[in-house]
């Protein structure tokens, strides 16, 4: 059975030339030798986006007022890339794969009310094995102004992604709009993140069998008209080549695990960053608290803050 995929990587600013020209195709060469450049006439835009991310980014926080105090530290986009296995998109031919992506978009527009206008590209790659959708959006979400009481745009990854089920969440409401549109597909899986050992990784890119097949001697070619010694290399030849086909196999499954481990694991470091200056937020202002405190009414700082403690510990018995 194929599975609805969806999946999300936060971005920088300085990782947005990178991944334009990559969503793109503005690259001469490409370390990923995946890519068919020959096929990359086939590569269509769901959304287009007419200039770099960094500029299309400028322009809609001036026309909509976004506010965001943008940092090197901000996450200003994510990305979804959106897609299945090659069986399936083979098997419901090529409309049906416009439709599914189309399906996906619509998804996305829709999700957490983002909007269209804050989609800044979707780029559908038919270029490598497996058909898949690129999909850069800016995460804003509304807020409510404690000053004016009026609501406000704001460009807040973190925020977007509150919550730690946030991306169980995303899966569940993808697939099921995947399939409340009659695609045939199961639910992606939720994958367990864990820090890989050295033994792990060698088992999971099958690393010892590709080891072993590299160190043998080479099949050399034999000077002979002798039929029987013939047949016989060409049965070791065939025998050799169904070999290394099971193990590459095992290899493209293997890396496409490590580059979703990948992207979660970037995920998950971006949000700890992100608690981590929240936290350190939140303490910078405790500390004005009780300076203020202080200063108002003439109390002991040192006291206030046992005082305090005190509290919290009683009711966190």
């Amino acid at each position: 059975m194929s599975y609805a995929i969806i999946r999300n990587a936060n971005y920088k600013r300085e990782n947005l030339p990178g991944l334009y020209k990559h969503n793109e195709r503005k690259n001469t060469n490409y370390s990923n030798k995946d890519i068919n450049k020959n096929n990359s006439i086939n590569n269509y835009s769901i959304k287009q986006c007419n200039t770099t991310y960094s500029k299309a980014i400028k322009q809609l926080i001036a026309e909509n007022d976004l506010k965001c105090r943008i940092t090197s530290y901000t996450n200003l986009v994510c990305e979804f890339i959106i897609t299945s296995d090659k069986e399936f998109f083979d098997s419901i031919g090529e409309h049906e794969t416009k439709r599914y992506f189309q399906t996906a978009y619509n998804f996305v527009a829709n999700y957490k009310n983002l909007g269209e206008k804050y989609i800044l590209s979707a780029k559908v790659h038919m270029d490598e094995s497996t058909p898949h959708l690129h999909l850069v959006f800016v995460p804003v979400v509304q807020k409510l102004d404690k000053k004016s009481g009026n609501k406000l745009n704001k460009i807040a990854c973190s925020e977007y992604w509150k919550g730690k089920n946030s991306y169980q969440e995303l899966q569940d409401s993808f697939y099921q709009y995947i399939k409340n549109n009659e695609f045939n597909l199961e639910r992606g899986k939720t994958r367990n993140i864990e820090h890989l050992s050295t033994e792990k990784l060698k088992q999971l890119t099958n690393y010892d069998n590709i080891k072993y097949e590299l160190e043998q001697e080479q099949i050399q070619p034999i000077e002979t008209k002798n039929t029987s010694l013939l047949i016989q290399q060409n049965n070791e030849l065939i025998s050799y080549a169904n070999k290394l086909k099971i193990q590459l196999a095992k290899s493209y499954t293997a890396i496409e695990n490590i580059e979703n481990l990948r992207n979660e694991n970037t995920y998950l470091k971006n949000e700890n960053e992100e608690l981590k200056r929240e936290n350190l937020k939140l303490k910078n202002y405790i500390e004005r608290t009780f300076e203020v405190v202080k200063n108002l009414f003439n109390f002991p700082i040192g006291r206030f803050k046992r005082l305090v403690n005190n509290f919290v510990e009683y009711f966190e018995k």
